[in-house]
């Protein structure tokens, strides 16, 4: 099974979501078929919806992902969805050109200019090997075996990395991996700050003391996704979880009737509102906002 590559827009035209699934018309569905059961990255482009001006978007790999299904689209013809599991955001997005390096080798032309006849399909086979290099650049632990090779051994011989890298890959659906990545991520996003209170406090040792949170809770299949999380003081992140505080679509905070006390409400972001990230694209997404609204909170 090849794996491949799947582009998604900040603000897409089809029905992406892409930490639950990727929508795509028949003409990639022989490639998403052949990659069913098989990893994938998911890559952003330069334009961020399907206005042919828009720019806005990182032009990077994001996020891994596995396809776990593909199904034909109930209501609009000769359009599928491929439904994807163990989906995780990369600790930072990797270009697709890094200092003259192609991570996917098909689009760089001989004369080093971009393929932009391949660079236009929206879903792409992708190479063990070059999954492999995306992987290592994406996570942070993979930085040192990447540093040690050096860039001219991995365009070489591209199997070093894959050998080199071997445990992240194995890793990625394995929990405690997943929870450093998305802890990470999520303190990374809202400055290591409490999103309800605005609080940032670090210990003597020099660590935050907000926590990473689900929206969705991982029991519930929501995903490692930076837009499935908010940072949380460990006061917050109990209540939180067990559904006396909940989040509206409009980061309105909701409390639930006489079961928070006034001392902790005194906390609270004097706007009764969620802090949240500067970029949109780290911000909680409205379908886990709904889910945790409806099968979490007490209110």
């Amino acid at each position: 099974m090849p794996k491949a590559v799947l582009t998604t827009k900040v603000d897409p035209s089809y029905d992406d979501l892409p930490e639950e699934r990727y929508h795509f018309p028949r003409t990639y569905l022989k490639a998403a078929r052949a990659a069913l059961g098989d990893w994938i990255v998911y890559y952003e482009p330069r334009r961020s919806s399907a206005h042919l001006s828009s720019r806005g978007g990182r032009q990077s790999y994001f996020a891994t992902a596995r396809i776990v299904r593909v199904d034909a689209d109930p209501s609009l013809a000769d359009h599928y969805y491929a439904y994807v599991e163990h989906y995780l955001e990369f600790d930072h997005p990797v270009p697709f050109r890094d200092d003259g390096l192609f991570y996917e080798s098909r689009l760089r032309k001989e004369d080093g200019s971009v393929n932009k006849g391949m660079f236009g399909r929206s879903v792409r086979f992708l190479p063990d090997a070059e999954y492999s290099m995306i992987l290592a650049a994406g996570f942070e632990a993979g930085t040192g075996e990447r540093e040690r090779l050096g860039r001219e051994g991995i365009r070489r011989d591209p199997g070093l990395m894959e050998l080199a890298d071997r445990p992240i890959i194995e890793r990625v659906s394995r929990r405690p991996f997943r929870d450093r990545v998305f802890a990470t991520g999520i303190k990374r996003a809202y400055d290591n700050t409490c999103a309800i209170s605005g609080l940032r406090i670090i210990n003597g040792g020099g660590r935050a003391e907000a926590q990473a949170a689900h929206i969705r809770p991982v029991r519930a299949n929501g995903p490692d996704s930076l837009r499935n999380g908010v940072a949380l003081s460990s006061t917050f992140h109990w209540m939180f979880d067990r559904g006396l505080i909940s989040i509206d679509d409009d980061y309105s905070l909701l409390f639930r009737r006489n079961a928070v006390p006034r001392n902790v409400l005194s906390l609270v972001n004097p706007d009764g509102r969620l802090r949240v990230p500067e970029q949109e694209i780290y911000r909680p997404h409205r379908r886990f906002l709904e889910y945790h609204r409806e099968h979490v909170f007490k209110g």
